[in-house]
């Protein structure tokens, strides 16, 4: 019998009211991952010395990229969570499609809806996407680390029945005492990811070779994922790739670590960017 369980800390899902307009802590968020994740960028941008030389990219143009960024983040990743995790419900409620305001987002739509962005961007403005990529990359963590708050305080993907004793319980589900996964998440994604990057683009100058940090993101995030799925995080229920000790995040993200894999063997056989 569990002798101990955390308490849940409940907060409303709306931060703040106007009448009949309310701004939940789910958008808000996401507004704060994003934008912190563009002043890091310009920061990245406006440092020559991290490139060994002049960045491939102009502070105006990571200011021009906030736009496309933030629709990749926003409209890939509630596509994904309508296509990935729930295609039944919203057939039958297509309504609900854009009421990101409810939560449902998923990172994987998300990645691709960015990474969709930055192809299209770097072609238009003639920038090397891979190093379009690695600042969007490092710039990412913050997103990731707001995000999982907000899947805490909505209650949401929640974790795994537990007797540890920091398990909570959490509304709307079961009773059970469970892991906070969602603060696993933060911690594993967020600070640490953002650590794991800052020491490759400050200490060993990865932005030099175009496509490490972007690499570095994909296999950390593949793993630091999976490990809180298979221990952690609770599978989405009646998931078809909910499969033995697979769950959907867990498949989704092996082609992450593999493709991160070949990107950072592909920049170490290139040139590294000169003054």
């Amino acid at each position: 019998m569990q002798l101990f369980v955390l308490p849940y800390p409940v907060i409303d899902p709306v931060a703040i009211e106007f009448g009949p307009v309310s701004v939940r802590w789910y958008g808000l968020a996401y507004m704060a991952g994003i934008l912190l994740g563009w002043l890091y960028g310009r920061y990245l941008v406006s440092r020559p010395a991290l490139w060994g030389g002049k960045p491939p990219m102009t502070v105006g143009q990571a200011d021009d990229f906030l736009l496309w960024i933030t629709l990749g983040i926003i409209v890939g990743g509630r596509l994904g969570f309508v296509l990935f995790y729930e295609p039944s419900f919203f057939w039958q409620n297509p309504a609900e499609i854009p009421a990101v305001w409810n939560g449902g987002m998923a990172f994987h739509g998300g990645l691709l809806g960015v990474v969709i962005a930055v192809a299209v961007f770097s072609w238009i403005k003639k920038i090397n996407p891979l190093s379009l990529g690695d600042v969007a990359s490092a710039a990412t963590p913050f997103g990731l680390f707001f995000g999982r708050l907000a899947n805490f305080i909505n209650s949401e993907v929640v974790g795994r029945p537990t007797d540890v004793p920091w398990a909570m319980v959490f509304p709307g589900v079961d009773g059970e005492p469970r892991h906070p996964s969602q603060l696993y998440e933060a911690a594993l994604e967020g600070v640490v990811l953002f650590i794991i990057l800052r020491i490759a683009t400050h200490y060993f100058k990865a932005l030099t070779r175009p496509g490490t940090v972007f690499g570095l993101f994909l296999i950390f995030y593949g793993i630091f994922r999976s490990l809180v799925e298979e221990f952690a995080r609770e599978p989405h229920p009646g998931h078809p790739l909910d499969v033995g000790i697979l769950t959907p995040g867990m498949v989704y993200s092996i082609p992450m670590v593999l493709i991160g894999a070949w990107l950072i063997w592909r920049a170490r056989r290139k040139p590294a960017l000169a003054a």
